[in-house]
Order: structure tokens, then C-alpha cells, then sequence
């Protein structure tokens, strides 16, 4: 097997071959994609899951930088609290159909297994979706409801809306 794997095609073809390999050739293949000894303590099976995850992490990429950050954040929380709270987030499945009306026209976004449909066109977030129906830099959980504006909340219970903002707010 090679250290490098260039492709999905090719990861998937060297994890087919894993349950043949015995444990000195997982620790091999530890060696190489971490850089360090495996402990002799590991069983054969957590050697072989870790050396899956991190074979597809090195072909197909590993977690995105928010995912990173926010699993630091709870690592961080818990080891100076010992608790963690974890912030609920709307799972959108794929085939789901989001509706929003904005400027008098509505829009309808299909949820695809990797990203977002919209006029044919498949946009990789939200965001770049929602900065393409307005023209404007928006949070796109934000533009499609998935999230609560906190802004508008402020200024709903502190009185009216600037001038030119309630339009905004509203939608």
C-alpha cells in the first residue's frame, strides 16, 4: 500500500484490502500517515478504524475549519468546566426544500447530499446562495430562517426600527 492516496478511488480500494492485513502492517500504515509510533496498547481494531479516518482524511480532506474550531471550543469549555454545552443546529437533509420570500419573489432551494440547488445552478453553501439572490454579503441560515437574527430581536424590544431597516428585518 502507499503512503500517499491520491484519490477517492484509490482510498477506497486500499480500505477493501484492511481486513487482510495483519497487525504489524496496520502499525506500518500507522507509521506512515502519522508520522509516530502507534502505542503498543491499541487493539487491532482501533488501530485499523484510526488508520481509515485517517486515510480518508488525507485523501477526501478533513473536517472544515468552522467544524475545527468549534470542536475546540467544546474541548476548551470542558476542560475548564468539565461540562460542554453543544449549540442545537438545524440538520437539513437532503431532498429538503427551503422557501424564503424576499423583495416581493419567492425562492425555493433543494438540499442536495453536498450542498444547495437553486435555478439548476448548485451552490456549496447558504451563504453563496443567499449572497447570489441579494447581491449582498448575507448568512444564508440566517437569509433562509435556520437562525434567529438576533439584531432584530434587539431592536423589536427596544423600540422601532431605524429608518430603512424595518423593510430589511421583515424580509
Amino acid at each position: 500500500m502507499s503512503r500517499a492516496i491520491p484519490d477517492a478511488t484509490t482510498c477506497r480500494e486500499a480500505l477493501a484490502r484492511f481486513p487482510e492485513l495483519d497487525l504489524g502492517e496496520l502499525r506500518q500504515q500507522w507509521r506512515a500517515l502519522y508520522k509516530a509510533e502507534a502505542s503498543p496498547h491499541l487493539s487491532r481494531e482501533l488501530l485499523l478504524r484510526a488508520v481509515a479516518h485517517r486515510m480518508q482524511e488525507v485523501a477526501l480532506g478533513g473536517l472544515r475549519p468552522h467544524s475545527q474550531r468549534q470542536l475546540l471550543r467544546i474541548a476548551r469549555e470542558f476542560n475548564e468546566t468539565g461540562a460542554a454545552k453543544t449549540r442545537l443546529r438545524a440538520e437539513l437533509k437532503p431532498g429538503t426544500r427551503l422557501v424564503r420570500e424576499w423583495q416581493g419573489r419567492t425562492y425555493e432551494v433543494l438540499v442536495l447530499d453536498d450542498g444547495f440547488s437553486w435555478q439548476g445552478a448548485q451552490y456549496c453553501s447558504l451563504s453563496a446562495l443567499a449572497r447570489k439572490i441579494t447581491g449582498t454579503p448575507w448568512s444564508g441560515p440566517l437569509f433562509f430562517g435556520l437562525k434567529p437574527n438576533r439584531g432584530a430581536a434587539l431592536w423589536s424590544s427596544s423600540g422601532p426600527s431605524p429608518v430603512g431597516e424595518a423593510s430589511n428585518a421583515a424580509g
